[in-house]
């Protein structure tokens, strides 16, 4: 009875919403199975309590067609968004409501970034190039036993594909539309009986394709070029020790944001007739350019001492760039007028990140798997900003944090299964600031915090299962020191706490051609870390709320509707609010507030936002894409490919306005091409934005009404060779 509740829920579901996707088992009749390593151990995806959605590496390829950066993972996954306001640097991610939209250098992030089970903390660390990936898990909800602080609307996990004994590997090329060209290759194999290897890299180029009309300069801005590598070798000894090392670096060097000013309204969002994608007025800045270098490594160690597994895993990173903008946009006509020149830049002049993290786990057959671990990290961090119509000013932010964890998993009968997870954790951080004419600011932080979980999954039988989950997680104490180069003063946050109610199912289907994983949730966040940014003074501040509570639910649905057509469908609602009667932020001086304004203690304008949605909080996203094959020949195939996305309405600062609001984005892709030689060999048309959305994404309330944009439309042409 349930399973056809869950069928007829999920043909109801894909009806409504027209949704196609693709999967990789078409060819053998059923659904595959999905391991993951959410709870940092291989598992069947449909045995793990928590709400989790997958990309695997080839869809992602399909998604960055064109050089699209990790901010293509926006709106793809259920309750995910992205966006930033530093180009191709600095991303910032939303889960189910719940991120921040602070732009500096240094600002903390409750959705956190794994790669290769390292944590990227830093924003310019969390935009390392997407390449040779095996596997994207998205966790929603708090993570914040198993992965620690600044969790707590949950994890990006990437793992890159490994070494091993058989020699296999790839390349892919492209050129496109705006001058747009692409490179991705990897190969790997044995070097020996017990070391393997496998080596990967991308290139990402595009033209400058924006006019400046200010300068009379003709395709002036919008290029980017893009190299990084990754090279690693794993060592295996008679299946009880192995060791893995892993050593990548980028570099980029490009345009940054393109910042259009008096492009919204007024008195609506609508984008204007000032504004035009391929025409910037930039009157300094020297149109907009970026630069940044990164460089890391790690080694991680497994030893099966029987029982038992123990696991090591060291990590650095290293970072540095800049980025130059002109943040008023050369002033051309609107409603809103900066009356000098906002010219600024920010850059890190030194960023070091260290992490360890030593794991005992159990490796038995019977009702009880447990582990436990330690964890150290500390950051350092440089950061210099020079607005230039006085001297540059520095701040450095240091963070130390350790803490100890564990987790067991009790199966209380062969259907019915309890997972606890606990973690201490110890945070530290200070800032030193030295502004333009020699203040010295210095401030520290300290908090500790207890974060725990608890779920139940209980299987009514081998395809269909329930789950219940509460979990708690905090983001440390946080000090913003951007405004020392603007005349201000620091600014501290105290740590945020949350508690999240979730339950779901997850079920296979339809004689194992349909898979429905679904989940509803509630959260409170008690004095959450709020960013109020910009308004009339300009400013970066932060600001701790009473309290935000959310609820909503997603889902995924993946259906094998014949050999040759495969779909699926995501969607998630989320509705969120905060609850302060007291909060008070500024507001824009050239927008229409439609919040409630008063005058604080000082005479200042501000907005009452108590009951307002958080900023970037899509109440939908939705996502859908259609695979398509038919075979031609012995061993080809022609297929067609198209995704879609939909982002819903949304509030882009945490006061409401009817310009800095976005009701509702969507984009589509397509891919047509041919696959011979048992798909050894591959070309393909592809088209990236395809009916050329200008879709805001954020903005700048700095006077005057500035926004920015999602990437442009793409057309290409890609071949790929795999061996």
């Amino acid at each position: 009875m349930i399973r056809k509740v869950l069928l007829g829920a999920s043909v109801f579901a894909l009806a409504a919403t027209g949704v196609l996707a693709p999967t990789a088992s078409a060819q053998e009749g059923v659904i595959e199975e999905i391991i993951v390593t959410a709870q940092k151990r291989e598992q069947n995806i449909q045995d793990v309590p928590i709400s989790i959605s997958t990309l695997s590496g080839d869809t992602l390829q399909v998604f960055g067609s064109g050089g699209e950066d990790i901010r293509m993972l926006s709106a793809r996954i259920p309750g995910l968004n992205a966006e930033s306001s530093n180009g191709r640097v600095a991303p910032r991610f939303y889960i189910r409501g719940l991120g921040n939209t602070d732009f500096d250098l240094a600002a903390s992030q409750p959705v956190s970034i794994i790669m290769d089970e390292v944590v990227m903390e830093n924003v310019v660390l969390k935009s390392f190039p997407l390449f040779d990936i095996e596997r994207v898990e998205v966790l929603r909800g708090p993570q914040g036993s198993l992965f620690g602080r600044n969790t707590p609307a949950g994890v990006i996990k990437f793992d890159t594909r490994k070494p091993s004994q058989e020699t296999d590997g790839y390349v892919r090329a492209s050129g496109g539309t705006l001058g747009s060209a692409s490179f991705e290759g990897a190969f790997g194999g044995p070097l020996s009986n017990n070391l393997s290897v496998r080596v990967a890299g991308t290139y990402r180029h595009r033209s400058d394709y924006i006019d400046n009309d200010f300068t009379g300069e003709d395709d002036a801005l919008g290029h980017f070029d893009e190299y990084a590598g990754r090279i690693q070798l794993l060592y295996e000894s008679n299946g009880s020790f192995d060791a893995l090392l892993n050593v990548h670096a980028r570099s980029i060097k490009g345009t940054a944001a393109i910042f259009r000013a008096n492009v919204l309204g007024p008195g609506n969002n609508d984008l204007n007739e000032n504004y035009d994608r391929e025409t910037v007025f930039f009157n300094e800045g020297d149109n907009n350019p970026q630069s940044y270098d990164i460089i890391g490594g790690s080694l991680k160690m497994n030893y099966d001492a029987g029982g038992y597994t123990f696991t090591s895993i060291s990590a650095f990173e290293h970072a540095d760039g800049k980025s130059l903008g002109d943040i008023d946009g050369g002033n051309p006509d609107g409603p809103g007028f900066i009356p000098f020149q906002s010219l600024t830049e920010d850059g890190i002049d030194d960023l070091d990140q260290f992490t360890q993290e030593i794991r005992i786990a159990s490796n038995t057959d019977g009702p009880l798997n447990w582990q436990a671990g330690f964890y150290y990290f500390d950051s350092k961090l440089i950061i210099t900003t020079s607005p230039f119509f006085i001297p540059s000013s520095t701040v450095r932010h240091d963070n130390e944090t350790w803490a100890v964890f564990g987790q067991a998993n009790y199966d209380l009968s062969e259907q019915s299964t309890l997972t606890g997870g606990l973690r201490y954790t110890d945070d530290k951080k200070t800032l030193d600031g030295v502004f333009a004419f020699g203040d010295v600011f210095e401030e520290a932080v300290d908090g500790n915090r207890i974060s725990w979980d608890v779920a139940l999954n209980h299987a009514v039988d081998e395809y269909v299962s329930f789950y219940g989950r509460v979990a708690s997680a905090f983001r440390a104490p946080t000090i913003q020191g951007r405004d020392i180069a603007f005349f201000g003063s620091p600014s501290i946050a105290t740590e945020e706490t949350i508690l999240s109610f979730e339950v779901g199912f997850k079920a296979i289907l339809a004689d194992r051609r349909m898979r429905l994983n679904a989940a509803a949730f509630y959260y409170t966040v008690n004095d959450i870390q709020l960013s109020a940014i910009g308004g009339e003074g300009n400013f970066v501040q932060l600001v701790n709320a009473d309290k935000a509570v959310g609820w909503g639910f997603e889902g995924d649905l993946e259906f094998l509707a014949s050999d040759n057509l495969t779909f699926t469908v995501g969607f998630s609602y989320n509705n969120t609010e905060i609850k302060d009667s007291d909060l008070l932020v500024g507001v824009c001086a050239s927008c229409t507030v439609t919040d409630p304004l008063v005058l604080d203690e000082g005479g200042t304008l501000r907005a009452v936002v108590d009951g307002n949605p958080l900023p970037q909080a899509p109440k939908i996203t939705a996502n859908l894409t259609m695979d398509y094959r038919i075979p031609m020949g012995d061993d080809g195939e022609f297929f067609v490919f198209t995704d879609w996305s939909i982002t819903g309405k949304m509030n882009l600062f945490l006061y409401e306005s009817l310009e800095f609001s976005s009701s509702g984005n969507f984009e589509g892709g397509i891919r047509v091409g041919y696959a011979f030689e048992g798909g050894a060999y591959e070309i393909a048309v592809f088209g990236r934005n395809i009916t050329n959305e200008s879709n805001v994404k954020g903005g700048i309330d700095f006077n005057n009404i500035t926004a920015y944009v999602n990437e442009p439309r793409v057309w290409g042409l890609e071949v790929a060779a795999r061996f």
